[in-house]
């Protein structure tokens, strides 16, 4: 039984997470053939403050983005 764990960054909507959870578990039948009743997709949404890289949190990149109208993510 497949089993695929995403995680994100809070803020999507649930459109947008529904159709990733489509996506994947397509993905996980052609690849490895697996029944689709047999895939487990989660999702896990991190809030941005309790993610970091570099010593800098998400929301911290993204306060800093919206202040400089830099798109880098």
């Amino acid at each position: 039984m497949p089993l695929v764990e995403v995680t994100l960054a809070a803020g999507r909507d649930a459109a947008t997470i529904r159709t990733l959870i489509d996506r994947v578990h397509h993905a996980v039948v052609d690849a490895v053939g697996a029944p689709p009743a047999n895939i487990r997709v989660i999702v896990r949404e991190v809030p941005p403050e309790h993610w970091a890289a570099g010593n800098e949190t998400l929301a911290e990149r993204y306060a800093a983005r919206d202040r400089t109208g830099s798109g880098d993510e």
